[in-house]
C-alpha cells in the first residue's frame, strides 16, 4: 500500500509546474514588465547614466512662429565634465524658433536623450530595451557674471570643443535646464517618474 504521506508532496508539485505552464502564456507585456521593475534607486542612477553617456538631444519647445505647435531642434549638451556629470544639462543656443527672435530665458522645455546612440542596447531606439529619458522644465540663462558660468563653460567645451570658436558669435548664450520633472522609459509600461530631488542626490557619474 503506498504512503498517502505522499500526496500533499504531488499535488504542490503538480501546482507549482501548472503555474509555470500558465506563466508562459502570459502576454510578453506583462512578463517584461514585471521583470524590468526598477526601485527608484536604481531609476535615478540609470537616468544619470544616461545623461552623463550622452552629448546631444532632442529639445522640444511650444513654438510662437509655428501658432503654438511643438517644435523639436537636436541640441549639444554637457551635465559636467566626462566622469563628472551631476545630471542637469547645460546648453550653447543661439535660438529656438524655426525664426528666432524670441526670448529663449524662461521659455518650457522638454529635454528627449536616448540610449540608441551609445551602442549599449543593441536594438531599434524604440525598442523597449533601449532606454529614454525625457527631462522637462524652464531654460535659465546664466550670464557671465554668474559664478555658475565657469562650470557651465568647462562642462560644454571639454565636451564639445568646437564650441570654444562659437564664443565669437554673440548671439551664443549658455543655458540650463531647470528641471521641474524627469521620465525614464525602459521595458514595457508607463515611464517611471523622478523628482529632481531623488535624480539629483546620485553621486556624480
Amino acid at each position: 500500500m503506498k504512503n498517502s504521506s505522499s500526496s500533499p508532496l504531488f499535488v504542490q508539485l503538480g501546482a507549482l509546474i501548472l503555474f509555470f505552464l500558465l506563466s508562459l502564456l502570459r502576454s510578453p507585456v506583462t512578463a517584461s514588465a514585471e521583470i524590468g521593475f526598477m526601485s527608484p534607486e536604481l531609476a535615478a542612477f540609470k537616468a544619470r547614466w544616461l545623461m552623463a553617456k550622452n552629448n546631444w538631444g532632442i529639445l522640444s519647445t511650444i513654438s510662437v512662429d509655428l501658432g503654438g505647435a511643438p517644435f523639436g531642434n537636436v541640441v549639444s549638451f554637457s551635465d559636467g565634465e566626462p566622469g563628472h556629470g551631476f545630471g542637469v544639462p547645460y546648453f550653447y543656443l543661439a535660438k529656438l524658433e524655426p525664426k528666432g527672435g524670441y526670448e529663449i530665458n524662461g521659455t518650457r522645455a522638454a529635454l528627449t536623450v536616448s540610449e540608441d546612440p551609445l551602442g549599449t542596447c543593441r536594438k531599434d531606439a524604440q525598442n523597449p530595451n533601449c532606454s529614454r529619458i525625457s527631462l522637462t522644465g524652464k531654460l535659465k540663462w546664466i550670464s557671465l557674471e554668474n559664478p555658475e558660468i565657469k562650470f557651465a563653460q568647462v562642462a560644454l567645451f571639454t565636451k564639445h570643443p568646437e564650441m570654444k570658436d562659437w564664443q565669437s558669435y554673440r548671439s551664443f548664450q549658455i543655458y540650463k535646464l531647470d528641471l521641474e520633472d524627469i521620465f525614464l522609459f525602459y521595458l514595457f509600461g508607463s515611464p517611471m517618474h523622478l523628482t529632481p530631488k531623488d535624480y539629483l542626490k546620485v553621486p556624480p557619474i
